[in-house]
């Protein structure tokens, strides 16, 4: 009897210890949102954890307002990097609150700054085994008047793209397939994946709201399969065990 026990203890260890956690850091584009239950707007990030099975949990550390830099001295970037274990994932999505040069606390130089600071969550993440993975910014509802996209970031997704390439980074770009699901809803439909509400339209809101940056629980919906179909075409043998608990 006491074999059977011993047994049926290691296999649910064994069970516990194939665990993967997926972190997730960035900005107020990927982060949980309070009173989700309520409240319209949803970072993509928050709706990831349905998408994996049973064997990843997604821990979702993005903040609100945050840049790399504000991230960081704000240690957010520490008691990740202090829990981090071999075989663990980071998504790591920033950029917009980076662009902030009014602010000092949170702008960076794309080429400098920005640049060393992801180069910092690459390599550290490595340090501890994990695997890191580079994502530019989802791009902003912003058609001009002839309903053309234009783009809002300036050069913080090259730097990324440069960073994921000269360090051999899993990769997706964000920015591309996000224009892309814009465009395909086009400059009215595409409200629909943002929060645009008149007076008295949503109770969550008490003015009218016209938010083109953050997402509607649709738009956070459809940025999530986005990036779950796009890790499984990233060929990489690192993204193995995270592509088997895709549902």
């Amino acid at each position: 009897m006491k074999k059977y026990i011993l047994l049926t203890l290691l296999i649910t260890s064994l069970g516990f210890a194939q665990k993967t956690t997926l972190y997730c850091i960035g900005d107020s584009t990927m982060a949980n949102k309070k009173d989700p239950e309520k409240n319209p707007e949803h970072g993509w990030a928050q709706v990831l954890q349905p998408l994996f099975k049973d064997n990843v949990t997604v821990v979702n550390k993005a903040v609100n307002g945050r840049s790399t830099r504000s991230f960081i001295n704000e240690k957010r970037w520490d008691s990740i990097y202090n829990n981090l274990k071999k075989g663990d994932y980071v998504f790591i999505e920033f950029g917009h609150n980076d662009e902030k040069i009014e602010d000092p606390s949170r702008y960076t130089n794309p080429h400098t700054a920005y640049r060393y600071n992801l180069i910092k969550f690459v390599n550290e993440s490595r340090e501890k085994g994990a695997v890191p993975i580079l994502l530019t910014s989802i791009a902003r509802r912003n058609f001009n008047e002839k309903g053309v996209l234009v783009p809002t970031h300036g050069d913080y997704p090259l730097e990324t793209r440069l960073v994921a390439q000269e360090l051999n980074v899993p990769f997706i770009d964000l920015e591309y397939y996000t224009e892309i699901l814009e465009q395909t809803y086009g400059p009215e439909k595409s409200k629909q994946l943002h929060l645009h509400f008149k007076v008295g339209e949503n109770p969550y809101y008490d003015k009218e709201k016209a938010d083109d940056t953050h997402l509607s629980l649709k738009g956070a919906t459809e940025i999530a399969a986005i990036v779950i179909k796009e890790i499984k075409k990233i060929q990489d043998p690192s993204l193995q065990r995270l592509k088997k608990e895709i549902k």
